[in-house]
């Protein structure tokens, strides 16, 4: 379904601008846009992309950059044109003032259309990690050890990066629509804390609920712990079809 807002998206808007996540749960997200774009036309010629986040230090090409995640999970399968494309500069000389140019390209293209968003099994959205300004716009961040943990995989013996660059909250919150990807009964706390839990900086993803569109795809598991996961079936399932996307 995330992929089908996203089609929608740009066959509303060509020139959309979008903000993509990273890691194992988008990765059938991206799988459906690359079929789109093969089977379906869905063209990219127009968009313009912003990643969450990248590690401070990696080169583009490392195999745990995001960079290269994104050219292997979509970059390199649609026709999206390489000008349009945009990653945090993990390697810059000047961080503070990378991350402030950042900011300013997404201003400059109009501002975030959609934010898609991953869900960490503590709450944090991009790499925002609990205690995280609920004000905060693009920065460098330390990364906890649960997350250094998580993503360990992806560099094998090779330690995890201490340091990210990421969007802040306030970015993700000034997107004209967000979506929320979580799958898994691992993150069914952190769902449940999300949406019916306080708003709390310990709990990044709760901020979330200030969002006046925002919404979350998520799978049975990940939506275990949800006290009123049966309303919430009721509502949509009640839903009209222009609201449903």
């Amino acid at each position: 379904m995330g992929a089908r807002m996203v089609a929608a998206l740009l066959a509303r808007r060509p020139d959309a601008v979008l903000a993509l996540p990273t890691g194992r749960t988008p990765q059938p997200f991206y799988d459906e846009l690359v079929r789109l774009h093969r089977e379906r036309h869905l063209s990219f010629a127009r968009a313009t992309t912003f990643n969450l986040d990248e590690y401070v230090g990696l080169a583009p090409d490392h195999p745990a950059s995001f960079r290269r995640y994104m050219a292997e999970a979509l970059f390199d399968h649609v026709d999206l044109a390489p000008e349009r494309i945009h990653v945090p500069d993990g390697r810059a000389a000047d961080i503070p003032a990378s991350c402030a140019a950042y900011e300013a390209a997404i201003a400059a293209a109009g501002g975030l259309d959609l934010a898609v968003l991953g869900l960490g099994a503590d709450g944090h959205i991009a790499f925002n990690e609990p205690t995280s300004s609920l004000g905060s716009r693009t920065r460098m961040k330390t990364i906890s050890e649960a997350t250094r943990a998580a993503n360990q995989p992806a560099f094998g013996a090779e330690p995890v990066p201490q340091h990210v660059i990421t969007i802040g909250i306030a970015t993700i919150l000034a997107a004209r629509r967000c979506v929320l990807l979580a799958t898994g009964e691992r993150k069914a706390a952190a769902l449940a804390k999300t949406v019916e839990g306080p708003l709390t900086a310990l709990v990044p993803s709760s901020a979330l609920q200030l969002h006046p569109h925002a919404t979350v795809l998520c799978d049975e598991a990940a939506a275990s712990a949800l006290a009123l996961a049966d309303y919430y079936r009721a509502v949509y399932a009640a839903k009209p079809a222009w609201q449903r996307e």
